[in-house]
């Protein structure tokens, strides 16, 4: 009997221990899909599942979305983090409905022209969507791929090129299989081959993992530590953003000078805001969510 590969062992194991996850299961469309892609960028699959749910049950198609404002889409996105992503879906679903007549393109050049779609999401859907053959390459895999066939501990902080074509050697030529051995990868990585603590005794390819068999030797560099969010930019964002998402129509600029102490940081922070498209200022005094209501006025 022929030794299974890589993948195939990978697989077999991802069909037995695979999280049930909603986005998974046959159901799932392209639509549900690229959304859960989206949500779970830096986000852990515990804080998205409520949020996708809840997204798909307002806006089950892109058409849906895209017939609502941009505001709504940011309200929608609640605190789940990095809501320019919010803002990114909804030019997605525009872009969708007036390109490919409101379903999710089936080509990767297609998905990869659409508004906030970068190479790993659009590789994802046609994978996920649509049972292509492609390499998935986020973190999880990154760190699969380098420790079971390079032997190295970490595989560094972005995707290379090189990332792409050593996870590509190792699917099958098979689309629909292809496609699996990605998922799995991914799984494998988030669950077993975690970057912490690996639980190196229950993965399905430890016999011949090249970096178990070298000692599982630390990484060279210092070690990343989590971003701290207290008193960032990042958190009075946060704050400001609340307000504003709380609100029906324009908050004056005396309200949101309440949310934060240091006049400099809530301006930068304010600026940010509007920098990145997800609020707008309505004339000299107030803000609001960009799209909450008609047109802003141009200034003069």
């Amino acid at each position: 009997m022929t030794e299974p590969t890589f993948a195939g062992r990978v697989s077999r194991w991802y069909e037995q221990h695979a999280r049930d996850l909603p986005w998974r299961r046959p159901e799932a469309g392209p639509w549900a899909i690229l959304v859960s892609e989206v949500m779970l960028q830096q986000t852990p699959v515990a804080r998205v599942l409520p949020a996708w749910q809840a997204w798909l049950e307002r806006w089950p198609t892109p058409a849906a979305l895209a017939g609502s404002s941009p505001a709504e889409a940011i309200r929608m996105w609640g605190r789940l983090g990095y809501p320019r992503r919010a803002v990114r879906l909804h030019e997605c679903s525009v872009a969708i409905v007036e390109r490919h007549g409101g379903a999710v393109p089936d080509r990767l050049e297609q998905l990869l022209a659409l508004p906030g779609v970068g190479t790993y999401t659009a590789r994802a859907v046609a994978a996920f969507a649509y049972g292509q053959r492609h390499p998935v390459v986020d973190t999880n895999v990154r760190r699969v791929v380098c420790r079971a066939v390079a032997g190295e501990p970490d595989a560094g902080p972005t995707t290379r090129p090189a990332d792409l074509v050593a996870t590509e050697e190792l699917l099958p030529a098979e689309p629909a299989a292809a496609a699996l051995a990605s998922a799995a990868f991914m799984e494998l990585g988030a669950v077993v081959c975690t970057a912490r603590s690996p639980r190196c005794g229950v993965c399905p390819v430890e016999s011949t993992c090249a970096w178990r068999a070298s000692g599982r030797p630390a990484p060279a560099g210092p070690t990343r530590r989590p971003q701290r969010y207290a008193g960032t930019d990042r958190q009075v964002r946060g704050l400001l953003l609340g307000v504003l998402r709380e609100a029906s129509g324009p908050v004056p600029h005396q309200r949101l000078d309440q949310v934060w102490a240091d006049d400099v940081q809530r301006a930068r922070a304010l600026a940010g805001l509007v920098g990145d498209g997800l609020v707008e200022p309505i004339g000299a005094t107030s803000f609001r969510l960009v799209g909450d209501g008609p047109p802003a006025p141009v200034a003069s």
